[in-house]
């Protein structure tokens, strides 16, 4: 055996074990802040309105619920031939559901990926629910 090679031997197992556990702790950071520090995704959502209907309310859910958040229009009111740019809407999960309500209390739904941004093209061909 060579006098300078190196064997478990000439670290003391004390030694050992607080490096290995060290490297475990350092190797496995990156799986706890995925798991614990999370943070959501926020895209910008567009709403075209191509349709003859008026929203005046705008709510996001998430999709497998039907927790609507708060009104995102905040007094505004998507017209007829106009947009609206939700900005920054926080996703929790891969999808969020965009609702849409008009003058006549009628809704649509559409389900939106939270991996881009995304603009969802309101028409006539649409058809909402008006609760019958």
């Amino acid at each position: 055996m060579r006098k300078n090679s190196f064997t478990l031997k000439t670290i003391p197992a004390k030694r050992l074990v607080v490096f290995l556990i060290v490297i475990l702790v350092i190797a496995g950071l990156p799986l706890l802040a995925c798991a614990f520090g999370r943070s959501p995704a926020s895209v910008n959502i567009t709403i075209v309105n191509n349709s003859n209907w008026t929203f005046h309310h705008l709510y996001l859910s998430p999709v497998e619920q039907n927790n609507w958040g708060p009104d995102q229009l905040n007094g505004a009111i998507i017209g007829s031939g106009s947009s609206y740019t939700l900005s920054n809407a926080a996703c929790d999960s891969s999808n969020i559901k965009v609702i849409t309500e008009d003058q006549n209390g009628c809704f649509l739904y559409k389900t939106v990926s939270c991996s881009e941004n995304t603009t969802w093209t309101v028409t006539n061909a649409a058809t909402p629910d008006c609760g019958s």
